[in-house]
This record gives C-alpha cells, sequence and structure tokens, in this order.
C-alpha cells in the first residue's frame, strides 16, 4: 500500500503535478495521499477524480485571485474564502468520504500549535486551513477552533499516511530557501525564508515515517510565479523520473521490459565485453 506525501511550497506546489503524472504514467498505483499547505489543494483534486494531465491543465490557469482576497485585518493581508467557490467549480468530489483515493490534510491548531489531520468530512474548509500561511492569510475557524497553515505542524505529511496504513511512504519535500541569491522582495518571503529554516531543522520529524524524500529542485522559483507552471510540472517530473528505479525496488515492482532489454543489451555492445 502506497502513499504520497505532497509537502507546501505555494506555487513551487505544482512540481507535484509533474511527480503524480510519472506515477500516473508508469501505472504505480497510489493508496493514499496526504497533503499540506499547497500539497492539499494539488492532493485534494487528485483525489477527488482529476488526472495528473488535467490537473496540469488547470495548473496552466492559476493566479494567486483564484486563491486570495485582499482584506483589512489584523490578522493577514488576504482572506482565503474565494477557495470555496474555486473548489465547488474544479473538485469532482466534495467531502473526505466521497475521494477515489484515501486523503489527509494536515493544519495546525493557532492556539495549541497542536498538529491537526482532517480525514472526514466536507473538504473545502480543511484545505482553506491548510493553505493559511501566517502573516498572509486569515486564520480559518471551523468548528469553532482556528487553524493556520499545516506546514507548522508536518512540512510533508508522512505521519499521517503511516497512520492511515500506507506500508511504502514517498514524500515530496518543496525546499522554499532562497539560499541567499537575493534578498527578499517584501514580508511574505521573509516569512517564507523563516519557513524554510524551521523545515530544515525539523526535517527528521517527518522523514522517520518516509521511505523516499523527493525532492524537485525549485530553487530560483518564487513563492508566488503561477507563470512558470510548465517549468514548474517539468521540475517535478524530472524528479519523480530519476527516482523511478527506487521507487520500483521499494514497490517490489517488476522492471519495465524496454528497460530490461536495453540493460541486457548495453553489456553485449560495449568494447570491454
Amino acid at each position: 500500500m502506497l502513499g504520497v506525501a505532497l509537502g507546501g511550497g505555494f506555487a513551487r506546489g505544482i512540481a507535484h503535478v509533474g511527480a503524480l503524472k510519472v506515477l500516473e504514467e508508469e501505472g504505480i498505483p497510489i493508496d493514499y495521499v496526504a497533503g499540506t499547505s499547497v500539497g492539499a489543494i494539488i492532493g485534494a483534486a487528485y483525489c477527488s477524480g482529476m488526472t495528473a494531465s488535467e490537473l496540469a491543465d488547470l495548473a496552466r490557469t492559476l493566479r494567486l485571485a483564484d486563491f486570495a482576497r485582499l482584506t483589512l485585518s489584523r490578522y493577514g493581508f488576504y482572506n482565503n474564502d474565494r477557495m470555496v467557490r474555486f473548489f465547488a467549480r474544479v473538485l469532482k468530489r466534495h467531502t473526505f468520504e466521497e475521494m477515489r483515493i484515501p486523503l489527509a490534510i494536515a493544519a495546525t491548531e493557532f492556539r495549541t500549535g497542536e498538529p491537526v489531520v482532517f480525514t472526514k468530512g466536507p473538504i473545502v474548509d480543511p484545505i482553506r486551513a491548510s493553505c493559511a500561511y501566517p502573516g498572509m492569510f486569515l486564520p480559518v475557524e471551523i468548528d469553532g477552533r482556528s487553524y493556520i497553515d499545516g506546514m507548522l505542524a508536518y512540512a510533508v505529511p508522512s505521519t499521517p499516511l503511516r497512520q492511515m496504513g500506507a506500508e511504502r511512504v514517498i514524500a515530496i519535500y518543496l525546499s522554499a530557501h532562497w539560499n541567499n541569491i537575493k534578498p527578499p522582495r517584501h514580508v511574505f518571503e521573509v516569512i517564507g525564508q523563516c519557513f524554510s529554516i524551521a523545515q530544515a531543522r525539523l526535517a527528521d520529524s517527518w522523514k522517520k515515517d518516509a521511505d523516499l524524500v523527493i525532492e524537485p529542485d525549485v530553487n530560483g522559483f518564487a513563492y508566488d510565479c503561477f507563470e512558470r507552471t510548465p517549468e514548474l510540472i517539468a521540475a517535478g517530473e524530472a524528479a519523480m523520473r530519476a527516482a523511478l528505479p527506487q521507487v520500483r525496488t521499494m514497490l517490489n515492482l517488476a522492471i519495465p521490459k524496454s528497460v530490461a532489454v536495453t540493460a541486457v543489451a548495453k553489456p553485449q555492445t560495449s568494447p570491454a565485453a
């Protein structure tokens, strides 16, 4: 039973689409998905029945305005209530119980800091909660409790997948680090760098529940670079395709015949043979 954990990273999360596309093309079944922040968005769309190709088409049209509405509040600059209308239009299923693939969404309880994993009921508000980036988006209220971005609880939600029953876990991690290439442009990039530092220091907490960690090369991509969707999808594809031998070994899957034939043929044509 394979679980795929989709980490946070705002627009960089479009790389998840490329990774899912490769698994789909290779016929590798996914039994469970868990998502944090943008990983919750991609995961919900995929588990609701969208194909990776449909996700790629959708990603090419995305802009910040699809999710965010400017607001005057001491708690953040944006409200993400536009997600309600967006997901009503996009998702093929709207509750956890209806999902084609079992899904978990990670968020953080604001007052206590408690990690929370949503697996039941309507799906839109848990997605909004998981994406409530501190300082940028307002906290999201669900049943009288206030929630913020799931990256504070599970930067990559591999642990919830184990709790769901996954025997093997692929974790897809999107570094938010700027690596001092240039100074941050504004407060959101300052917050993003702080998140990245915290993620790197806490990586052991989620890596222990991952059998394989995939890290698409998203260096140089800004948090809101939706216009670079084709490049981000390609980065996810490249990372997952490079890891395919490890994936197949981990899952005890046969090597495709075309690959096996190539592997046998090479020694026969080698000068050293």
